[in-house]
């Protein structure tokens, strides 16, 4: 009876090795790759510089019409031409000038290339700088919100928000491998977001099957050879 519940314990223990073997070796290597630098190297934390501290030169004067405008949220932040009101409204984000109350108009390619450059401090050269396309947004920004990419020689690559002009990303060449393997690990290389799909909670419930089996074949397998012994 033991020998039989030992045999077919084994036989499902194999197969279900062979099932889970490669997500995780997946997981692991996934696992360790993402642990090789600290995130925030991963995210390009140190190739930004701070924006530099909010400076009015006299009191804020509020955006024109106001008053009638359906506001969600207003404040003030600082950019590389000086500070600006953002202002959230129904189905739109603005930006306004703080010393007239005048409506800006949308960051534009050099407006975002100024905004990127003045906080810079990596050593790359300024590549190119293109509109992101919203209805089919670059792999590492995958965001439909209107901006700019500022791509530099050394891969790097900023996106500054066309209606804020905040940046809104760094993403190194690092990230993008970090991103990858991210994907790797939580079984969603199409939106990298869904760790809670059904693939990762099949191979995980076969893996958790698995190291079970191991744990009740271990004893079994022990208690076989201290009887042969005998």
């Amino acid at each position: 009876m033991m020998a039989n519940v030992r045999k077919t314990l084994r036989k499902w223990h194999l197969w279900l090795g062979w099932l889970v073997g490669v997500p995780i070796l997946f997981w692991t290597a996934s696992g360790f790759f993402m642990v090789l630098k600290p995130i925030e190297e991963v995210r390009g934390e140190h190739l930004l510089r701070e924006a530099a501290p909010l400076s009015l030169a006299s009191a804020p004067i509020l955006p024109e019409g106001l008053d009638a405008a359906p506001v969600e949220g207003i404040s003030l932040q600082q950019r590389a031409s000086g500070p600006v009101w953002v202002v959230a409204l129904e189905g739109a984000t603005r930006i306004a000038d703080p010393a007239t109350g005048e409506w800006l108009d949308p960051y534009g390619a050099n407006d975002a290339a100024a905004e990127v450059m003045a906080r810079y401090e990596g050593g790359a050269a300024l590549d190119k700088v293109e509109a992101v396309d919203t209805d089919n947004p670059p792999g590492d920004w995958r965001r439909q919100v209107p901006a700019w990419q500022v791509a530099m020689d050394d891969g790097t690559r900023f996106y500054v928000e066309r209606d804020t002009g905040r940046i809104a990303a760094t993403r190194t060449g690092w990230w993008r491998a970090f991103d990858f393997m991210w994907g790797l690990h939580i079984m969603d290389l199409q939106t990298r977001e869904d760790f809670n799909n059904n693939w990762l909670r099949i191979f995980a419930a076969f893996s958790v099957l698995a190291t079970l089996m191991a744990l009740v074949l271990l004893p079994l397998a022990t208690n076989r050879k201290k009887k042969g012994k005998r």
